[in-house]
C-alpha cells in the first residue's frame, strides 16, 4: 500500500494592471506598478525574492508578475488555506502601493488577477509540484498521467472566451505545446522534467504540473488537487483499474477537449480507436472510487477530504454529461462564470454560443480580479454564491504562519527569530544559514520533518548572539 501523506505546493503568478481615475497622470505600465508593489519587500530585505513568515517563497517573476510559491503543505486542506493566505499577502502589497502612490499624488487603483491570459494573449502560469518516489521514471509517469490531465480541465478548468467568441474550458490549454519536457517557457509543457527535489535527491524527486488554470473556487482548486493526489496514489501503487491509453496527438487533443463543452468529441488514440473526454475521466473516477474503499490513511489527506472531492467530481461529470450546470456553479470556475456570462449574454442580442463582446470580455477579466470589493468572484463569494472550504480567520492566520505538520514550520520559526533579532541570514527550500558572527547553516533535506534539534541550535545561536546584530 503507498503511502499517502504527501508534500504539494502551488505557483501562483498573478497578473497586475493599474488605472487612474479621474486625473491626467498616465496610467503606470505594469514593470511600474510591480517595482511599487514590490518597494516594501526590497526596502526591508534588500530584495525582491523572499521567504515570508508563512514559510512560502514570494517574488516578482519575468513579466512583471508577482508569484507566491506555497510553503510545503501535506494536506488537501490546508493546501488551499495557504493558496489563499498567497492571495491575500499579494492583496496587502496592492492595498500598500495604493496608499504610498496616494501620498505621491497619485491616484492610483491596483487590479491583481488571478488569471493565466493578459490582453495581448500572453500565458503566465499556476504550477503543482507533488513530491514522489525517486524510484518512479518520471517520464513514464508522465506519459501514464497525460491522458488524465489533458482531460482534468473538464472538472477544474477556469473557463475562458475564445479568440473567436466560444466558451472554452481552460485558459492554459491553447498555451501548452508539448506533452513531457525540461522546458517551460521556450515550449511549454504540460510536465515539466526539471530535476529540482528541493529534498534528498536520492529518495525524493519533484512532480512539476504546468498545464493547470489559475482556481479562485476554493471547491475547484480541491477538485484539481485532490483528483490528481488520487490518481498519483494509484499510479505508485500499481492499482490494476487505472485507465492505459495514449492520445496519438496531445496537442489537438487539449485543444479539442477544451472547445468542446459537452465532453464528447471523440479523441483519436495511439490504438486507432477513440474516446471522449468524458468518458475517460467517469474511468479515472470509477478508479479513484474504487481506490478510496482501499486507501489507508498514514497521515496527510484523509479520506473524508477525498470523499468529498469524488463526490464534486462526480456532480461534475454529471453536469456536463445533462448540460445542467446549476448543480455546479457555486463550486467550479468555468460553471461560475458561464453562468455570469450567460446571464448578460441574452440581453445583448449575440448569437448562441458567441460571447465576443466587449462587456463580455470584461466580466471575463473581472471574475479574476482578487481585490475584495472589486473582483467579481470575491463579490459572489461574500454573497454566498460561491462554496468555500477555508474560513476568512484560517487564511488570515496562515498568512504569518506556516503549516505546522511540515519542513515549512522549521523555516518559519527560524524567519521569526533572526528577523527578531535582526541578524544576517539567508534561506531557501533546503537551508537555513545565518551569515554572522561565524557562518552557521542547516540543511533541511527531509521536507516531513517539522522539528529538528540543529534548528533548535540554530534559534539558541541567534539568542546567544543578539548583541553582536544590535545597532550601535
Amino acid at each position: 500500500m503507498t503511502h499517502t501523506r504527501r508534500i504539494m505546493g502551488i505557483e501562483t503568478e498573478y497578473g497586475i494592471t493599474a488605472t487612474t481615475p479621474g486625473t491626467a497622470n498616465h496610467p503606470l505600465s505594469p514593470d511600474e506598478i510591480a517595482r511599487v508593489l514590490f518597494r516594501p519587500i526590497n526596502h526591508q530585505w534588500g530584495s525582491s525574492n523572499i521567504f515570508t513568515h508563512n514559510a512560502s517563497r514570494l517574488y516578482l517573476d519575468v513579466g512583471s508578475h508577482p508569484e507566491i510559491a506555497t510553503a510545503e503543505c501535506d494536506n488537501l486542506t490546508q493546501l488551499i488555506t495557504y493558496d489563499r493566505a498567497g492571495d491575500e499577502i499579494i492583496n496587502n502589497l496592492a492595498t500598500q502601493a495604493e496608499q504610498t502612490l496616494k501620498t505621491e499624488g497619485i491616484n492610483t487603483n491596483v487590479y491583481l488577477f488571478k488569471n493565466n491570459l493578459d490582453s495581448a494573449g500572453n500565458s503566465y502560469g499556476c504550477h503543482e509540484n507533488y513530491l514522489i518516489d525517486r524510484k518512479i521514471v518520471l517520464k513514464t509517469l508522465g506519459h501514464t498521467l497525460l491522458p488524465f490531465l489533458i482531460t482534468r480541465q473538464l472538472i477544474c478548468g477556469a473557463g475562458n472566451i475564445s479568440p473567436d467568441g466560444t466558451y472554452q474550458f481552460s485558459q492554459r490549454a491553447d498555451h501548452v505545446w508539448e506533452g513531457v519536457s525540461s522546458a517551460t517557457t521556450r515550449s511549454r509543457p504540460i510536465i515539466n522534467t526539471r530535476d529540482e527535489a528541493h529534498a534528498d535527491t536520492h529518495r525524493y524527486r519533484r512532480l512539476h504540473i504546468i498545464v493547470g488554470d489559475s482556481n479562485l473556487a476554493e471547491p475547484t482548486l480541491a477538485l484539481k488537487i485532490g483528483s490528481t493526489t488520487l490518481i498519483l496514489e494509484m499510479i505508485e501503487a500499481g492499482f490494476p483499474n487505472l485507465p492505459h491509453l495514449e492520445f496519438a496527438n496531445n496537442m489537438a487533443a487539449i485543444r479539442t477537449i477544451s472547445r468542446d463543452l459537452t465532453g464528447q468529441t471523440p479523441i483519436p488514440t495511439t490504438t486507432g480507436t477513440t474516446t471522449t473526454a468524458l468518458e475517460l475521466q467517469q474511468r479515472y473516477l470509477d478508479a479513484a472510487t474504487e481506490w478510496l474503499t482501499h486507501r489507508e490513511e498514514t497521515g496527510g489527506t484523509t479520506n473524508t477530504e477525498l470523499t468529498h472531492t469524488l463526490n464534486l467530481w462526480h456532480t461534475t461529470l454529471n453536469a456536463i454529461k445533462t448540460g445542467d450546470i446549476t448543480t455546479i456553479d457555486h463550486d467550479i470556475d468555468w460553471a461560475i462564470k458561464l453562468n455570469l456570462l450567460t446571464t448578460y449574454h441574452t440581453t445583448l442580442g449575440l448569437k448562441p454560443h458567441n460571447y465576443n463582446h466587449p462587456k463580455l470580455h470584461q466580466l471575463n477579466l473581472a471574475y479574476h480580479d482578487i481585490r475584495p470589493g472589486r473582483g467579481l468572484h470575491r463579490l459572489l463569494e461574500t454573497k454566498n454564491r460561491i462554496n468555500r472550504i477555508t474560513t476568512p480567520e484560517t487564511v488570515t492566520h496562515a498568512t504569518t504562519n506556516p503549516p505546522p505538520t511540515t519542513r515549512a514550520a522549521l523555516r518559519g520559526t527560524f524567519l521569526h527569530h533572526a528577523t527578531y533579532h535582526h541578524a544576517p541570514f539567508a534561506v531557501d527550500w533546503l537551508r537555513l544559514k545565518i551569515n554572522q558572527p561565524e557562518p552557521q547553516i542547516v540543511e533541511l533535506t527531509d521536507p516531513f520533518a517539522n522539528t529538528d534539534p540543529r534548528v533548535d541550535d540554530l534559534i539558541k545561536y541567534l539568542e546567544t548572539h543578539s548583541h553582536y546584530y544590535q545597532e550601535p
